[in-house]
Parts: structure tokens; C-alpha cells; sequence
């Protein structure tokens, strides 16, 4: 990185992979102040280079405006002191799983591991990842079978739509309420107990990096649990669910609200990332309605607007109709609707309403449902 940087003040072009292999890794290790390279596998070097190399890459793309999703700032400098480390070895560094589960790497030896579950096929890399409470984890690079994928997901007929909130964590069309756990806030306490533990010991000292581990590893153990409960929750319904309607909600917003901390505590945007991936792998159809769909206006019987709603409204009685509605039930019921996945009573599938467009949008909005034939 730094031989990228030295190029780019002084106008040259960038040197490509192969120039710097053979300049900070082949050359680097015969001198004194870099022998240190040589403890290593070259592989793990190699890839590092690589990965720099994609940095910038994507930092130029997302630059010029042709990169998807939030903009890529420029790569920085890595640390030892960073919380989480990584390197990774494909299958030119001559990694393999021994017989008796231990996972030989180079230069490194056999290591035991404990392990999550049993690999489906054989992989074609593994990088081994230190988190910040000095845990280690290996992940390996396999190939799918879509057949075998199907195979554990049999189609169905069933469709829902999600109300996610904070009162539950999720709310489902057919009224299923799925209470919020509140992993964070449950372990408030402790976390707190341990925060002061840390500001109290001394800069640079064993103790203080005790104390940061302890805090680190409360902390893992929050995110482990929602992860859990995420993924759990996710299976459960890519398996029972042909389709699923969520709303794309402004999580970004919210997190600068006053519910900041209820709104990271239930991670929203992991639970519907793995909605999403898990949709794409087992052939379920995810669909994302728009933010600024009214469905907690919207009677979900006539379709009447009733009008803005207060949080602390949790009922309430649509004056065209005199529907009673459960807010939440109500509001899933309407992005079930809004994603097209709720039909009459005759059999036809209900189509969304008209929605402003995002910005990433083009062509034309759904039209309004089709009359019921006599």
C-alpha cells in the first residue's frame, strides 16, 4: 500500500501485482529488517496483495459512481492492534484436513479444531480469522450443489409478509408474534461492570488488556446470541415460505433517534441480509416494498388511508370500515399487499399499488389488482 501511495504523489502509475511481489515478498526477505517474512507461508503474503489490489480497485469504481450501495473509501494501512485479523490460505499453500480433524496449515503445523459441522465438499480455501476477544475460527470456500439445496427446501405454497418493529422483533401476516429478545439490553449490567473495570487499569498495561479481552468477550457473546437467533428465525421461514414480502426499512435513520440502541440491538439489517442470501440459495422469492409504503396507515380490509399514526397507538378502528386492527398485524398484513403476495378471494393474486420510485429504480410501478371474474 504504501509503494501505491509513493507512485501516486509522484505521478507515476501504479505497479501491478507481479512488480510488487517480487519488490516487498522476494526481495523483502533477504534483508535484515524483513526476514521476519520468511516465518510465513508465501501464500498468505501473496493474498495479501491481492486483496489490496481489490481495495483500490473497488475504491476507483466507487469513485467514478459504478459501484453499487455506499461509496468505498480508500484502503488503510493495517495494524496488529486492529480487533480483527485474517489471513488466508488457498490451495497453492498445500493446506490440508488431516485424518483425525486437525487442520494442517503451512508453516504452522496441525491444529485441533472443534468443529461447527461437516463439510458438504471439499474446499478451496480456508481463512483463519482472529476476533476481538482472541478468538480463532476457520472458514472454508465450498461449492454448493443447487440440486441438493432444493432438495432440503421443498417448494410450498405459503407466502408472509414482516412487519419488523421493537415492540417485536417481527410480526408476521398470519398474526404470529415473534417477541424481541433484547440480547443487548439484557446485558447491560454486566457490560457496564466491565466497561468501568477497563477505565480503571492502567494505560499499556497486562491488566488493562485483561480487562479489554473481558469486555470483548461480553461483547461477542451479545452478538453471537443475536446472530443465533437471527439465523434461526431466517431458516425458519425461507423453509416454510414460498415467498416473503419485508419492508426496506431506514435503519441508518433510526439509529440516530433515541431508539439508537433498541434499533442496533435488534439488527434488522443482518436478520433481512440473511433473509435475502438464504432466498437466492434455496429458490424463495424475497421482496422489498418501499420505506415510505403506508402500512401503518392503511387499513389492510377496505384499503382505506386513515392517516398518521402515533408509536404509542397500538390499536386502533378504521372509520370506513370499523375494522379493529392490531398495528403490527395490521401493517404485515399490508406489506404482504404491497409485495403482490396476497390474493382475493377468488384465487388472483393481489399486485402492489403505485410506490415512488427509489433512486436506483427505472420502468414502470405495479398496477392495481384485477377484478375478481363472476
Amino acid at each position: 500500500m504504501r509503494a501505491r501511495e509513493d507512485a501516486r504523489r509522484a505521478g507515476e502509475p501504479f505497479p501491478t501485482a507481479g512488480v510488487l511481489s517480487q519488490k516487498l515478498i522476494t526481495q523483502a526477505k533477504q534483508t535484515p529488517e524483513r526476514s521476519w517474512l520468511g516465518e510465513v507461508s508465501a501464500v498468505v503474503l501473496q493474498q495479501s496483495l491481492r486483496d489490496v489490489e481489490a481495495a483500490y480497485k473497488n475504491f476507483f469504481v466507487s469513485l467514478k459512481g459504478e459501484r453499487k450501495g455506499a461509496k468505498s473509501g480508500a484502503p488503510r494501512f493495517k495494524s496488529r492492534k486492529d480487533s480483527r485479523q485474517s489471513i488466508r490460505f488457498t490451495a497453492n499453500a498445500r493446506w490440508s484436513i488431516t485424518g483425525s480433524g486437525r487442520l494442517n496449515l503451512p508453516k504452522i503445523g496441525a491444529v485441533k479444531v472443534k468443529w461447527s459441522r461437516t463439510l458438504p465438499a471439499q474446499p478451496s480455501s480456508v481463512t483463519v480469522i482472529k476476533d476481538a476477544a482472541g478468538r480463532y475460527f476457520a472458514s472454508f470456500v465450498i461449492d454448493t450443489d443447487p440440486a441438493a439445496d432444493a432438495a432440503h427446501m421443498p417448494d410450498t405454497d405459503q407466502t408472509v409478509g414482516i412487519d419488523l418493529g421493537l415492540t417485536h422483533f417481527a410480526v408476521l401476516s398470519d398474526g404470529t408474534k415473534i417477541d424481541s429478545p433484547r440480547f443487548l439490553r439484557r446485558a447491560e449490567k454486566k457490560l457496564k461492570k466491565a466497561q468501568r473495570e477497563l477505565s480503571r487499569k492502567q494505560k499499556g498495561s497486562k491488566n488493562r488488556e485483561k480487562a479489554r479481552l473481558k469486555v470483548a468477550r461480553a461483547h461477542a457473546q451479545v452478538a453471537d446470541a443475536r446472530r443465533e437467533f437471527h439465523h434461526q428465525l431466517s431458516s425458519t421461514l425461507i423453509r416454510e415460505n414460498q415467498a416473503i414480502g419485508v419492508e426496506d426499512l431506514a435503519v441508518k435513520g433510526l439509529a440516530r433517534t433515541r431508539l439508537a440502541r433498541s434499533v442496533h440491538d435488534a439488527g434488522w439489517s443482518a436478520f433481512v441480509h440473511m433473509l435475502e442470501y438464504k432466498a437466492a440459495r434455496y429458490g424463495r422469492t424475497l421482496v422489498r416494498i418501499g420505506r415510505f409504503e403506508p402500512t401503518s396507515q392503511t387499513c389492510s380490509a377496505c384499503g382505506i388511508k386513515g392517516g398518521p399514526k402515533p408509536l404509542n397507538v397500538r390499536e386502533w378502528t378504521c372509520t370506513a370500515c370499523g375494522t379493529l386492527h392490531d398495528r403490527d398485524h395490521n401493517a404485515a398484513k399490508n406489506v404482504k399487499t404491497a409485495a403482490g403476495l396476497a390474493v382475493t378471494a377468488c384465487g388472483a393474486q393481489v399486485r402492489p399499488g403505485l410506490v415512488p420510485a427509489q433512486r436506483e429504480e427505472t420502468g414502470s410501478h405495479g398496477f392495481p389488482p384485477e377484478p375478481c371474474a363472476a
